[in-house]
């Protein structure tokens, strides 16, 4: 979650949604997220809304935090209700961050039975959350799976000391094996997530990361390319020339050695960044974000949406729990997007997934361009002939190119 916040029309301090969110309210699941904003260590890479536990006080400190987010829990269930949104079951939860992980388990666990006590969960609903090698315990993992989590993601990024050494992360590679351990003992399923294109990472460092990753058998791999974010101790550290600076050319290497031991492994690619060992087990709830379902983001910062209605949380926590003890949104501003706008968001979405897009739902100018893509490679000709856009390896190396050449003009 990016720590600066979009421009939008004021937000109601009721929480009421318009009447255009009822339509077709049952056809999308309906997930949550909750973000914990605290970080023992902020990575030099990192822009994301997050805060080390000495800069906070009050209705913000990690001691308070479960109960800030579960009223916001209480005031959502309310403003849903009041807008006349049918009460519909968890389809996902998932807890990011921030490492949610350093609060205790028993108040992750109470912000989950909250939500559950409010909608319910689907049968079979995953349920989330990230932690770090270090922020978790045997103990902590099973009383999350004890409450109800089904998954947790672990932020490995890398097996290598000096590639963990500039991202700032605190873990030593050898504890990964030992929490994976634990998590599967607990019953959890397994993400990792690796970082390629680090400062000073060598193509033979990527490829042991990925080979020692890949030796704990996980059910769900993500793989990001590193991207320097403006205002970040690395941005500064590359400006200043203290380290080697991002090449476009090396993402792509290293991608595509992704790609193929990933695959080799016996994981599937279901979306550009993300790799998955049954359908069952890819993050359903980064896809209910990608499909344009329904979803409540708790906390400082914390995006949701609802029916084409997007909003976001104020981003300081201390501004947030003062909200929510004031009785009012959290909010900071909301936009209501137009047909075209939605249009042109599920297209870029969609076509990022291995499922890929209905051609049929292009305009003449994006069925057009499709002799063109097939023609470059960046489209699977055969997938293609059966009228969905997927694309090929090289399509996911120039996602973004490919999306612009179907948009609606």
């Amino acid at each position: 979650m990016p720590s600066v916040l979009p421009l939008g029309d004021p937000a109601p301090a009721d929480g009421m949604l318009p009447p255009q969110v009822l339509s077709g309210v049952e056809h999308r699941k309906f997930g949550l997220y909750v973000h914990i904003p605290f970080c023992a260590v902020r990575c030099g890479y990192c822009d994301f809304n997050t805060y080390t536990a000495t800069e906070l006080g009050g209705g913000a400190s990690q001691d308070a935090y479960a109960e800030t987010a579960i009223s916001e829990l209480q005031f959502a269930g309310t403003a849903l209700d009041a807008s006349g949104v049918p009460s519909r079951p968890l389809s996902t939860v998932f807890f990011g961050g921030g490492t949610p992980t350093l609060l205790p388990a028993e108040d992750l666990a109470r912000i989950l039975g909250a939500a559950v006590e409010k909608w319910g969960l689907e049968p079979g609903a995953e349920v989330t959350t990230e932690a770090n090698p270090d922020s978790v315990t045997q103990e902590s993992l099973k009383i999350l799976a004890d409450a109800g989590f089904t998954r947790v993601s672990f932020g490995m990024q890398s097996a290598v000391p000096h590639v963990l050494k500039v991202l700032d992360r605190t873990h030593t590679p050898s504890r990964v094996p030992l929490v994976v351990q634990w998590a599967r003992e607990a019953g959890l399923s397994v993400s990792l997530d690796l970082i390629y294109g680090t400062p000073g990472e060598s193509m033979a460092d990527w490829q042991l990361s990925l080979e020692t990753a890949l030796s704990y058998a996980p059910d769900h791999i993500s793989a990001y390319a590193l991207i320097v974010e403006d205002g970040t101790k690395l941005a500064a550290q590359i400006r200043r020339g203290d380290v080697p600076g991002i090449d476009d050319d090396d993402h792509a290497a290293k991608y595509e050695l992704a790609d193929k031991l990933i695959s080799e492994s016996g994981l599937s690619w279901y979306e550009v960044s993300n790799w998955s060992r049954t359908p069952e087990q890819a993050c359903r709830h980064n896809l209910a974000y990608w499909r344009g379902d329904d979803w409540w983001g708790i906390g400082p910062g914390a995006h949701s949406h609802m029916g084409g209605v997007r909003w976001w949380n104020v981003k300081h926590p201390t501004a947030y729990a003062s909200r929510l003890a004031s009785g009012s949104s959290p909010a900071a501003g909301r936009e209501t997007l137009d047909s075209a706008t939605r249009e042109v968001e599920r297209i870029m979405l969609e076509a990022r997934l291995g499922t890929g897009l209905v051609v049929n739902a292009l305009d003449a100018v994006g069925r057009h361009a499709m002799a063109g893509l097939i023609a470059d490679g960046l489209v699977d000709p055969v997938a293609a002939f059966k009228g969905r856009l997927v694309l090929t390896l090289k399509g996911r190396l120039l996602a973004d190119a490919v999306v612009r050449r179907i948009l609606p003009d």
